[in-house]
């Protein structure tokens, strides 16, 4: 019998997992990238003997990522030296700053000490949190959320109540904390996921179990080492990688049937294509206007978590002070919240992150010297240029210099900024996003663009913006469930 041939477009997380999952099952998979190596958003440079992961920092959910390594035989470590980090992270507020211990003993001490009464609180908020955590994951972030039946079982229809899918996560974490600087760290694990914390659903405390609970780690040498696992998994079931190739066309037969993925001068046959691409860009600029899922009305529709300023800084000396994950919540949280998702402008005065992944790892940097990493998030479709850039690195340096008493901005020898056009331009993403959608009720599951079209009857989508939704544990899941899907359709075989 001839092996069914599978492209997948693009080499991002949820790509490489769709791709390793349909090769060990026996598919020909072939993966066609718009740029020169595997990760998609995993991306990292080099440069005078620095190293800067470009994309995500945080390493969250650790089990998914071990789940995935064992469906192959594997474990983490097989990979890469996965540390847990101590302090998880430390947040700067106007005058003082909190150090988040990894022992949630310590945490509870922290909080106590803070406002006493709020560590039982705390204890009861996690054990909710636990809860849609566990449930989340078995009953709703596995689903391919083509149909409101999928949730229509006894279990999960007892479970919604307690989801609190209707409240939202300020209102849960005003239960727990009055202490501003305490509040502040309940609602940051949802501060990315594109809506303010009155308008995101309690659900996500789901989150703050994930951070306090599961940890926040590090794999030694980088965020691209989850890269090159996945890359390196998917050579072992005979995935077959192109880089440098952009698909821009499809050709059709059946009338509603992809034949082949048009790269340039290149032509890939498919009996089965998904797309880990940005969704609207195949959407709208791959797909002929007869086969798109949506229409251009839909897409601007869509509420679109924050995209991102970036900068990477070379410094030729150490920075005391900081830890490898820093949070500069010292100015007004919910004024740029309100700039990002209510009033789209330049923040007036911003929060922001800094990672220095070299106070964890002598790697990424030359010895004596520092690799920072700066993000501070902004509304989607702003127009940025580098002067606009350079104003607000000036912005955060100057912050940082005062809050650590030590001047560093004359010792910065390398720096570069990645900003909303570069958003666009090297993943194609939509409006300039960093995010994906925001992760607001009317966005979740079924509501969420399709993971299978409904036009194309061979197509399917895995990535940030389709279900589950954004984030590297989430992307990973995208692409299994794509691809378990695949498999149900052409052999009606379950993984």
């Amino acid at each position: 019998m001839t092996m069914k041939k599978a492209v997948i477009i693009g080499a991002g997380i949820g790509g490489m997992s769709a791709a390793a999952v349909l090769a060990q099952q026996g598919m020909d998979v072939t993966i066609l990238e718009k740029n020169d190596k595997p990760g998609g958003r995993i991306n990292f440079f080099k440069e005078q003997g620095f190293t800067f992961d470009m994309g995500p920092s945080w390493y969250w959910m650790p089990d998914v990522f071990e789940d995935f390594y064992q469906k192959f035989g594997h474990t983490t470590s097989d990979f890469y030296d996965l540390q847990r980090l101590d302090a998880s992270y430390q947040v700067f507020f106007k005058s003082d700053r909190i150090s988040l211990p990894a022992s949630y003993t310590e945490y509870r001490k922290l909080f106590e000490s803070i406002e006493p009464g709020s560590a039982d609180r705390l204890d009861k908020f996690l054990a909710e949190a636990e809860y849609k955590y566990k449930v989340g994951m078995s009953e709703f972030v596995w689903k391919p959320g083509k149909s409101l039946f999928e949730f229509a079982d006894l279990k999960v229809f007892k479970s919604v109540l307690k989801l609190q899918m209707l409240s939202s996560i300020k209102k849960a974490v005003s239960k727990v904390v009055k202490d501003e600087r305490l509040r502040q760290i309940l609602e940051f694990p949802v501060l990315f996921l594109g809506a303010t914390p009155g308008d995101t659903p309690a659900l996500y405390s789901l989150m703050n179990y994930a951070d306090i609970k599961l940890g926040t780690w590090y794999p030694q040498g980088g965020m691209y080492e989850i890269a090159t696992a996945f890359y390196d998994i998917a050579l072992e079931q005979g995935v077959k990688f192109e880089f440098d190739t952009p698909v821009d066309k499809f050709t059709y037969h059946n009338q509603n049937a992809i034949k082949s993925a048009l790269s340039v001068d290149k032509e890939f046959n498919a009996d089965i294509v998904i797309a880990n691409a940005d969704y609207h860009h195949i959407d709208q600029h791959v797909l002929d206007p007869e086969f798109r899922q949506y229409d251009s009305a839909y897409w601007q529709s869509r509420k679109m978590a924050p995209s991102s300023l970036l900068v990477f800084l070379g410094v030729d000396k150490k920075i005391e002070g900081l830890k490898h994950h820093n949070l500069f919540f010292d100015a007004d949280f919910d004024g740029h919240a309100y700039e990002i998702y209510k009033e789209p402008a330049w923040p007036s005065d911003p929060l922001y992150y800094v990672c220095s992944p070299s106070v964890t790892d002598p790697s990424v940097a030359p010895a004596g010297n520092e690799n920072l990493f700066l993000l501070m998030p902004t509304a989607p479709d702003l127009n940025s240029n580098d002067e606009i850039c350079q104003s607000y690195l000036d912005k955060m340096i100057d912050r940082m210099e005062k809050h650590l008493k030590l001047e560093f901005k004359s010792n910065i020898i390398l720096k570069k900024f990645f900003c909303v056009e570069d958003f666009k331009a090297i993943y194609n993403a939509f409006k300039g996003n960093a995010y994906g959608l925001a992760n607001t009720l009317s966005q979740t599951a079924v509501l969420k663009p399709s993971l299978k079209s409904r036009k194309i009857s061979n197509l399917y989508y895995a990535g940030q913006l389709t279900t589950p939704g954004p984030g590297l544990p989430p992307s990973l899941i995208s692409g299994q469930v794509a691809a378990a899907e695949v498999l149900k359709k052409v052999y009606d075989r379950v993984v």
